[in-house]
């Protein structure tokens, strides 16, 4: 694959296809934009060793989208219609792509397309922007070129995930880590991420004695970042912003936690701005955890997942404070059959990414040679991860997650029929979870309610 080194080879590789000037992008050949520049603009901003051309290819990518009306926009309007009860009846998946980005977002697209589904959002947690090696413009840049590449149109939902602050990190330097996640959540404004989840749950505290007390660093910190994201969105922007009051893999998350948290942080809110907006939807805990829990044999132990607790905390968000409703976290291992059911309790939005990373690792087209590679790569790099005990297969289970970045050259240099053959799996698999989910056939909702921003931006 054609990998640009500096800008001035990649505007020779773009003749005839994309003519800039003034910092107006005009397309005059989209077959061959769709057929081959595309390919040349994603693995140049992902590879390119020069940084002027990565972020020239990167500018590119998201002004060509744009004028085929392919749009990074906020689902804000869509979320405020489902807490007035004005839509319902499905569950937006938010989906985490780990590795192979750009040919997974295509199958993610491909499905989309086939069955009519109207929300996906694309999204990258904190912690996987490190480990994934993945900042927020390269991610987008990937999706917007899958978005090219199959001839997808519309508005793409980029969303930050657990945009967390770090309970040891916060306790040894509070201002330093308040600072990182505000300047993370500011780089994925600026690169099309309209839709932020703010991740404070890390600071509950339940040696508390009341359950407000118990919340509050959570409320505190959770408006002061919804208060700074309001300042940075751009103009007829709302960027969707989504709180979080348990941390998954914690207690569950009851009621009186609900409450607490939304009271606290409406008024704490309230004093960054009378009008602020605040939250759209929030995350609960109901017993899963990220990533499964893997047996010694690498198996994944069955979860007993509290859909009660998931159906009146989704309802308590519609109902007392407007929100889409609850969101589920640690989803994608669960088993088939739990996946009808997050609809039918109104769940808001529920997020996916290990069962997908499973798919690829798994699957029988990967190649035996570079997974060992990678495998033994993480036995010497992460082994001060090994918990006594571990299995063989439990580490490599919980840790192969961090080959991704390491090895992103390799898995996306990946022979074409390799790469087809993961990604029809994969296919598979997120068209039977649009289904469950009540996605297929909802593509009208876009229309209906998301009207995106063109945003110009400065050449790079």
């Amino acid at each position: 694959m054609t990998i640009c080194k500096t800008k001035e080879e990649l505007i020779e590789a773009c003749r005839d296809t994309l003519h800039v000037s003034d910092g107006r992008v005009e397309l005059l050949n989209e077959g061959k934009l769709k057929d081959s520049l595309v390919d040349i603009l994603i693995f140049t901003a992902v590879f390119s060793p020069q940084e002027e051309a990565a972020n020239y290819a990167r500018w590119l990518l998201r002004r060509s989208a744009s004028i085929l009306g392919i749009i990074p926009a906020s689902i804000q309007p869509l979320y405020e219609a489902m807490g007035r009860r004005l839509v319902g009846g499905f569950t937006v998946p938010a989906i985490n792509i780990r590795g192979l980005t750009y040919f997974v977002a295509q199958k993610i697209f491909q499905t989309m397309i086939e069955d009519e589904v109207g929300p996906v959002i694309f999204e990258i947690a904190r912690s996987e922007i490190g480990y994934t090696f993945q900042r927020p413009a390269e991610y987008a840049a990937a999706v917007t070129a899958a978005a090219i590449k199959t001839g997808y149109r519309g508005p793409i939902f980029l969303q930050g995930d657990h945009f967390q602050i770090s309970a040891k990190r916060f306790a040894q330097d509070a201002e330093k880590e308040r600072k990182a996640v505000k300047d993370l959540i500011k780089e994925a404004i600026d690169a099309g991420f309209y839709n932020i989840d703010i991740d404070t749950s890390t600071l509950v505290d339940l040696s508390q004695p009341t359950v407000r007390e118990q919340q509050r660093k959570n409320f505190t910190l959770a408006a002061e970042l919804t208060a700074a994201i309001r300042s940075w969105e751009p103009a007829g922007v709302t960027i969707s912003v989504g709180g979080e009051i348990g941390e998954v893999g914690g207690k569950n998350s009851t009621v009186e936690e609900l409450e607490a948290f939304m009271e606290g942080y409406r008024e704490k809110l309230h004093h960054y701005g009378e009008n602020l907006k605040g939250i759209s939807k929030i995350s609960v805990q109901t017993g899963t955890t990220h990533g499964g829990v893997p047996l010694a044999d690498g198996t994944i132990a069955n979860v007993a997942l509290d859909f009660g607790t998931l159906e009146r905390l989704s309802k308590l968000a519609k109902d007392k404070y407007g929100l889409a409703g609850a969101v589920q976290h640690g989803a994608s291992t669960l088993p088939e059959e739990a996946f009808d059911k997050f609809p039918a309790v109104e769940t808001a939005e529920i997020h996916l990414a290990t069962g997908f990373q499973n798919i690829i690792y798994d699957s029988k087209s990967f190649p035996a040679d570079l997974r060992e590679e990678i495998y033994t790569y993480l036995r010497r790099e992460c082994a001060d991860e090994r918990k006594p005990g571990d299995t063989d297969e439990q580490f490599i289970y919980k840790t192969r997650k961090k080959g991704f970045g390491p090895f992103k050259k390799a898995l996306w240099h990946l022979p074409e029929e390799v790469k087809e053959a993961i990604g029809e799996e994969l296919k598979a698999r997120f068209s039977l979870l649009f289904f469950k989910l009540n996605m297929t056939k909802t593509k009208g909702l876009l229309t209906a309610y998301i009207n995106p921003i063109v945003m110009g931006g400065n050449i790079p």
